[in-house]
């Protein structure tokens, strides 16, 4: 289950009611999707096949959908993270920059866990949402927030898009003031 970690107050928010009512505050949205629906010869594999990923999709399809057609996702992936990855702290510092995008940026997780920090309302500021398998979070277009991996730097996750092509992160910096 999803907790936040409020970065100017030490705040942490815990439970599936209260990280919804939180995040849906700061316009994020958060569900929960039954990951026991994942194989079980996938639910400690992080260095995939292409048939695996393809196996996560059909595991996850009816739910996907779901999420696609009450937002106007248009496509679909699986994205997996780990120790074997190639290029993986390039990535990571790629990933822990904060940037916006022209659109949302969705993720389900499916196995392990992620962090996204994201830049609140005036009053909260930036806040950590550490994600598990099951939690799904949607980082609303323009919104400045960065993804990282927590300490077992593992994570499988359904990517969705409106467009992948025009999916790119835009650097974000801040403003005094902000």
């Amino acid at each position: 289950m999803a907790v936040i970690k409020v970065r100017n107050t030490g705040e942490v928010i815990e439970g599936k009611e209260n990280v919804a009512v939180f995040l849906n505050k700061q316009g994020v949205l958060y569900e929960h999707w039954d990951a026991s629906k994942l194989p079980t010869h996938l639910q400690n594999k992080f260095v995939l096949t292409d048939e695996e990923k393809a196996d996560i999709l059909a595991a996850f399809q009816s739910e996907i959908e779901d999420l696609a057609k009450r937002r106007g996702y248009q496509a679909w992936d699986v994205v997996a993270l780990c120790e074997q990855t190639p290029n993986l702290e390039e990535l990571l510092k790629k990933f822990e920059q904060v940037h916006t995008h022209t659109e949302d940026e969705v993720r389900a997780i499916v196995a392990g866990h992620g962090i996204f920090v994201i830049k609140g309302d005036e009053k909260t500021g930036y806040f950590d949402v550490e994600l598990e398998a099951g939690d799904v979070i949607s980082v609303p277009e323009g919104n400045p927030h960065f993804f990282t991996l927590m300490d077992d730097r593992q994570v499988v996750a359904v990517r969705l898009f409106i467009d992948p092509s025009g999916w790119v992160a835009h650097p974000y910096e801040e403003k005094e003031g902000e």
